[in-house]
């Protein structure tokens, strides 16, 4: 099972927007390490909540084409 760049990116954004609810304003993939689904995708983003701006670099951490879990800190 071979996940594209792009499907890994839409998947991430699904994850901000139902987890945290932020939307997505940009995402710039920096490091890319998943396999078959499985692996990390570190990027920087901006998100919005309401209207509010913030900017950040995040790792997802993918299993089986699914985000499991994220690490983040404000850039």
């Amino acid at each position: 099972m071979e996940t594209t760049e792009t499907k890994l990116i839409e998947t991430a954004k699904r994850y901000l927007k139902s987890t945290y609810g932020e939307d997505t304003v940009s995402m710039d993939v920096k490091t890319n390490t998943v396999k078959s689904g499985t692996g990390e995708m570190n990027v920087d983003c901006t998100v919005s909540v309401d209207g509010s701006r913030s900017n950040w670099n995040k790792t997802f951490f993918f299993k089986n084409g699914e985000v499991v879990r994220m690490t983040y800190r404000m850039r």
